[in-house]
C-alpha cells in the first residue's frame, strides 16, 4: 500500500483504487486504524467540494 504521509511516527497510507467508502490506514507503532473522511458542516460549490474530495 503506497506511503503517503509520515509525522511524528504515524504512517499514512492510501490505495488509489480501493472500495468504498473512500478511506486511509494510519499506523502507529503497532496500533492501526481506517479513517474515512466526510464534510461535517459548512457550505462549498459542488464543483469546487468535488475538487477537495477528490
Amino acid at each position: 500500500m503506497p506511503e503517503i504521509c509520515r509525522f511524528f511516527g504515524i504512517v499514512i497510507k492510501m490505495r488509489f483504487n480501493d472500495h468504498p467508502p473512500p478511506h486511509f490506514h494510519a499506523e502507529y507503532g503497532e496500533h492501526q486504524a481506517i479513517i474515512t473522511l466526510f464534510v461535517i458542516g459548512g457550505a462549498f460549490p459542488a464543483r469546487a467540494l468535488g475538487l477537495v474530495i477528490e
